[in-house]
């Protein structure tokens, strides 16, 4: 996000340094998490919760590191400061921050010696049994390491991609020694259908999946939830900001009751449900990085208002909030255009305040998906469920992401 108000505890560079190490804490700026000052006076760091990744056994923490902007190439010491906290679990994979996410995390455990400390994430964008292996081997290369803690098809928006041919590649690498675990990312308009298809899949071990306060009242959504739960399934939510698209920064509506703003708070009420063992957030800046772990290491629950308050910006941002169902409008619209993935990075331009990756992103789409001349968007503004004015979004994302 472009703007995140402050709210944590302040506690000298002086007293920083002294916690941990000179080389550990040459990585802190002057802030601390919410929650860490009361146990400065006793010479240790807190720890950010951990749960059970379902059935993979693992403790991983509440909070993952998400990768997808990059991290510095030569030495991220983000990295470092999410270690300190007990951050441990990047995210990372082959196409991300334009293929440099995954050399940036090479960089960083080759120069800390510090493999072992990390559980690193990877994906394939490839989705067939071979190019799943392929796409694999050039993660290993890239990332510099003999195996991943979990490997995931990246993105993935067919179920027939979960073979029977692919459980035996899976298993043959796990086998190896290559990846310890295995799942899938999705966040397209099927990921219910998806979910109930895993659940009853002993291979599949993790799904990574889009989940935010907007969806908590999905029945469907929640039963596919159950069904993966029950089967064991470890869940790890992302896209948890359930950002907008807009002409202006709605979320700056947010009512901000007690100590959390809006970006705490969203990640407070995924952890409240029992279901979800983690949540994975872009943090590209030590001020979000602190937000999040104060957030992850405050053990109160979000009042009554804060929630009643979530619920408000919800409803009044609905209609700007994409859920990425391109069956559905872009059915109904006689060209090939993508109107889900314009919609996306639109999100990364107008929320994330990421125009350059919204822009790169959005040339990398074929010449038709991203001509709009001549187009009516009306039949997409009535189908989508949610009122979306999708043809006002198309026009805009010609001016902005062309």
């Amino acid at each position: 996000m472009n703007e995140r108000p402050g709210s944590m505890k302040k506690v000298t560079r002086r007293q920083l340094l002294g916690l941990g190490g000179a080389a550990a804490g040459a990585t802190l700026l002057g802030n601390t998490p919410l929650g860490v000052t009361t146990v400065l006076a006793q010479g240790a760091l807190p720890q950010v919760p951990r749960r059970t990744l379902g059935k993979t056994g693992q403790q991983i923490p509440i909070l993952l590191l998400g990768g997808a902007m990059g991290f510095d190439a030569r030495f991220d010491p983000k990295i470092a400061e999410a270690l300190r906290f007990g951050v441990n679990y990047v995210d990372a994979a082959d196409c991300y921050a334009g293929g440099r996410c995954e050399v940036s995390v090479a960089a960083f455990h080759q120069r800390a010696k510090n493999r072992n400390a990390l559980w690193i994430t990877s994906k394939s964008d490839l989705h067939d049994p071979a190019g799943f292996e392929k796409r694999l081997g050039e993660s290993l290369a890239q990332l510099q390491t003999t195996y991943v803690d979990m490997y995931y098809l990246h993105g993935l928006n067919q179920a027939s991609y979960l073979s029977p041919e692919l459980a035996v590649v899976v298993d043959r690498l796990k086998k190896s020694g290559k990846i310890r675990h295995f799942g899938f990312s999705c966040h397209d308009g099927n990921v219910v259908e998806l979910l109930n298809k895993a659940a009853g899949l002993p291979w599949v071990e993790s799904i990574m999946f889009r989940y935010n306060f907007r969806q908590y009242g999905n029945k469907e959504l929640n039963l596919a939830m159950d069904a993966c739960h029950k089967a064991n399934i470890g869940l790890i939510a992302m896209k948890t900001q359930g950002s907008e698209n807009s002409f202006t920064d709605a979320w700056k509506k947010f009512e901000q009751t007690g100590k959390w703003n809006k970006f705490q708070a969203v990640l407070k009420a995924v952890w409240a449900d029992p279901r979800i063992t983690a949540a994975v957030s872009h943090m590209d800046s030590f001020e979000k990085l602190r937000e999040n772990i104060g957030a992850a290491l405050d053990k109160t629950s979000l009042t009554a208002a804060e929630y009643q308050a979530l619920d408000r910006y919800a409803v009044a941002t609905r209609s700007l909030a994409c859920d990425g169902c391109d069956h559905l409008c872009g059915a109904a619209v006689a060209a090939p255009v993508r109107i889900a993935d314009t919609m996306r990075f639109l999100s990364y331009h107008d929320a994330y305040g990421e125009p350059e990756k919204a822009r790169r992103l959005f040339a990398g789409l074929p010449q038709a998906a991203r001509t709009f001349d001549g187009i009516d968007f009306a039949g997409a503004n009535r189908a989508c469920p949610h009122g979306i004015d999708v043809a006002a979004h198309m026009e805009r994302a010609r001016t902005v992401l062309a």
